[in-house]
């Protein structure tokens, strides 16, 4: 994984991701997708990019976002 994801980060000219990176937008993936459905990971992710945010910004909002669906049905 991590070779492609190097090869791909110099063909778009970026720089290659640290492993704190790979792990923040791993785990928001993984937020979006129980928050949501699974398609939602990679859409979260893509829109990290677009924002501008780092992986960890973008990781806290997820997480802040997805509090309220992991402590099930509301009593309301």
């Amino acid at each position: 994984m991590r070779d492609w994801l190097d090869r791909y980060a110099s063909e778009l000219g970026l720089e290659p991701m640290s492993d704190e990176e790979i792990e923040d937008l791993l785990a928001l993936a993984g937020t979006a997708a129980h928050a949501s459905e699974r398609t939602a990971a990679p859409i979260s992710c893509f829109l990290v990019g677009r924002a501008g945010v780092s992986a960890g910004e973008a990781l806290a909002i997820a997480k802040r976002l997805a509090a309220p669906y992991e402590s099930g049905p509301s009593a309301g």
